[in-house]
């Protein structure tokens, strides 16, 4: 039997919670490194994600737990405290970022989680962390906070305390995703709409690499740092507010103002990505999936070659799946340097995509992949008691 964090919250703590939620994790379908340029993403949320359970306390003690860190057993701090480099320092920063926004706790908290979501998988564990824990701050506290300005409070936790230069996809998609659909949002003024993707004939698949990434150690904040490189550069020759604010050709006709190969490379992603997200919602819209694929497979070669955040496992995944049939499309999902990717394909095709994919990725490198269908869930919400 799975024991809930309502169970694990009274036998680590003696008591009952008053609350819990669920945040979930996200797989974005296209639109990668474009939200922190001021582009468009296309993510949606899944059902996979992070319950947790908490409640006040009477003093300004925080004590967690997670089940996905049993190792760590109950971690001790209070509101006072400073980050110490363990996973406690997402939620610890979610109060944090609270308080910097005007919304300060008087009182501590005691905190269970579990996750559904594969470790350092590429689905954004760490926003669905940060945005839950949101939620039930909120709630403890009294705090009348919008879903998108829980997203907005992840994001800023995640900047500023965790050291992450992340854009605001992750945690906007864990924060108002709809069952059945993808989020198009746009990242400069946080406007978005639903487009549905899920149909009796269509599946969205995750293929698991299984190397594991860390957004914080790895060359992320190299790649926006190259980005604002470029945009400074561009900015001398044509004003512009941001990379995505560039269509292709004003990027092309301005490029030669980027000095740098290696940035004009990644400006050159985000521009085109961007331009991607779009014509990918209206193939969309349109039913036109074949588009759709064409559009997924050039986001990932622009991944590997421009902005170089894929890796070899990645690209052996999504170069099998577009020669699979029913496959429309494949790419590697999230913030790269391993994770997972995503692919749309025809429901029939999942039984033998399947076991391709596990034969020749098991023959080339030696590993497991793990393969689930994604199901499309709503965004972060507190849970009804049992």
């Amino acid at each position: 039997m799975r024991l809930g964090t309502a169970e694990i919250f009274y036998d680590k703590f003696g008591y009952a919670p008053e609350i819990t939620g669920f945040a979930p994790g996200r797989v974005n379908l296209i639109g990668e490194h474009t939200d922190y340029n001021g582009g468009r993403v296309f993510p949606c949320a899944l059902d996979l994600g992070i319950e947790g359970s908490a409640c006040r306390r009477s003093d300004r003690k925080l004590r967690f737990y997670s089940a996905d860190f049993n190792g760590a057993g109950v971690v001790e701090l209070s509101l006072d405290s400073g980050l110490g480099g363990g996973w406690t320092d997402y939620p610890l920063s979610v109060f944090k970022a609270f308080a910097a926004m005007g919304y300060r706790a008087d009182q501590g908290a005691d905190f269970v989680f579990k996750g559904s979501l594969p470790h350092g998988s590429g689905l954004s564990s760490s926003a669905a962390l940060e945005v839950l824990t949101g939620l039930l701050i909120s709630r403890l506290c009294g705090f009348s906070v919008s879903a998108q300005e829980l997203a907005v409070f992840g994001q800023f936790a995640e900047n500023r305390f965790i050291g992450v230069n992340c854009g605001i996809m992750d945690q906007f998609a864990s924060a108002v995703g709809k069952k059945g659909c993808a989020v198009l949002l746009d990242s400069l003024t946080l406007g978005y709409s639903y487009a549905r993707v899920a149909d009796d004939d269509t599946a969205l698949v995750i293929v698991n690499s299984g190397v594991k990434h860390s957004l914080a150690s790895s060359a992320y904040n190299d790649r926006r740092r190259e980005c604002e490189t470029a945009l400074a550069q561009i900015n001398g020759v044509y004003k512009a507010t941001s990379l995505c604010s560039l269509s292709t050709e004003e990027f092309e006709r301005y490029s030669y103002a980027v000095t740098d190969p290696v940035c004009r490379r990644r400006a050159k992603h985000a521009v085109y990505e961007n331009s991607r997200v779009a014509a990918a919602a209206k193939a969309l819209e349109n039913g036109n999936l074949e588009r759709f694929g064409e559009l997924m497979k050039e986001s990932h070669l622009s991944l590997k070659n421009d902005y170089e955040v894929s890796c070899a496992e990645l690209d052996f995944l999504a170069s099998l799946a577009w020669e699979l049939p029913g496959v429309y499309g494949a790419r590697m999902t999230g913030g790269g340097f391993g994770g997972c990717t995503v692919n749309l394909m025809k429901k029939e095709s999942l039984g033998s995509f399947a076991e391709t994919v596990k034969k020749e990725y098991k023959t080339r490198f030696g590993r497991e992949a793990e393969i689930y269908a994604a199901n499309i869930g709503d965004g972060a919400r507190i849970l009804p008691k049992e």
